[in-house]
């Protein structure tokens, strides 16, 4: 279903500004912000914070993005990055001396230096698979994936592009071939469906302040019920058994909390992020993430044809996911090109050898047409460009 224009549902947009940007950070949802200012409220009378406040805001997160991902909240750990999650999975994975680890090509940086210094610890290689021509990233790891291969990191799409990876073929081959995989997430989740029960990854992990429209500083770990025994990379006292009893924390459990709860990072009772986060799951829930990217995929779609007129070359759609694109410049210069629209109030950004577009509901029609208006005037060459 296609739905209207939330635009009234985001804080802090100004008038004159087209923001295409989410794939970068996204606005603030106006019920986040309204959740911030009463936390912060009470965050300021610490009186009235009892121990119960410690553990039913986080079990709330849990339960909506255990709903986000078709998981149970058992297995959702609250975690502050991307990284952190990533981290986590490598602490858990370790694969053999001479056994593979596959990763995209150009992947992002925080889901690339964990294994890189899990490969130099165990000696194992990690592989990165190289860019296809066609945007098929799918048949270009699966190419790839055997029995010598212990880990698969892959997202859902190329951060760069939106270039598409089919989760449910890799995870299956990855299980074929005894090799785990670890998602992140933080590109796609909130705009492109997602179900742990049909990928079945090993960790799925995603920051919330892109596609999940929450605060800097929150990200989710999902882990499957094989994985949840494993080994925290932090020790702190409220992932421990029994952390609800205040008077007792003197006495050192040696057992963890259940679940996943054991991958929670420390002061994950953040009273501000927490209920913003909260707030901006509800939301998305309310929208569904499947109007969400089929109302998004028109409006890329728009793009698409604008920009190949231009002679600018999108990523596909065939090959990509709905959210976001990327237009590659016959020329190069995406950094300049995307400094340009910046001084004309259009925002975008330069990634890789792209121009990423990526809108999210509180864009238009005429947010694109902009756009593309923008864009044939700045790519003129010679004097004529202002």
């Amino acid at each position: 279903m296609i739905l209207e224009p939330q635009r009234e549902s985001f804080s802090g947009l100004e008038d004159g500004i087209v923001y295409l940007n989410c794939a970068y950070m996204s606005p603030q949802l106006r019920s986040s912000l309204e959740a911030a200012e009463r936390a912060l409220s009470r965050r300021s009378k610490p009186w009235k914070i009892s121990a119960r406040d410690f553990f039913e805001e986080p079990e709330e997160s849990r339960r909506l993005f255990a709903r986000l991902v078709g998981g149970d909240p058992e297995g959702v750990a609250l975690v502050p990055s991307a990284s952190y999650g990533v981290a986590v999975a490598a602490r858990n994975l370790v694969p053999g001396p001479g056994r593979r680890m596959l990763a995209l090509e150009e992947e992002f940086p925080s889901s690339y230096y964990a294994w890189a210094e899990l490969a130099a610890k165990t000696e194992a290689r990690l592989e990165t698979v190289p860019r296809p021509a066609d945007h098929d990233w799918t048949s270009a790891v699966l190419e790839r994936l055997d029995e010598s291969v212990d880990v698969v990191v892959a997202p859902n799409c190329h951060w760069t592009d939106g270039s598409l990876v089919d989760l449910e073929r890799v995870g299956e081959e990855a299980r074929r071939a005894g090799a785990a995989l670890v998602v992140d997430a933080t590109q796609s989740l909130g705009a492109h469906p997602f179900d742990v029960r049909r990928v079945r990854p090993d960790f799925l992990v995603a920051a919330a302040y892109k596609w999940l429209l929450g605060p800097y500083g929150v990200a989710f770990l999902w882990v499957a019920e094989g994985r949840r025994e494993g080994t925290p990379i932090e020790h702190n006292w409220i992932n421990r058994a029994g952390s609800e009893d205040f008077s007792g924390l003197a006495g050192y459990a040696a057992g963890f909390q259940p679940g996943a709860r054991r991958y929670d990072a420390g002061e994950r009772s953040n009273f501000i992020l927490l209920p913003m986060a909260n707030a901006a799951l509800r939301r998305l829930l309310e929208w569904g993430v499947e109007n969400v990217s089929e109302t998004l995929g028109a409006l890329t779609d728009l793009v698409e044809d604008g920009a190949s007129e231009l002679g600018l070359h999108p990523t596909p759609r065939d090959r990509r996911v709905r959210h976001m694109l990327g237009l590659r410049l016959p020329r190069g210069g995406a950094a300049e090109i995307a400094n340009r629209l910046a001084e004309r109030g259009v925002f975008v950004s330069a990634r890789g050898a792209c121009l990423r577009v990526s809108p999210h509901l509180y864009n238009t029609r005429e947010d694109v047409l902009r756009l593309l208006d923008e864009l044939s005037w700045v790519l003129r060459p010679g004097p004529t460009r202002r």
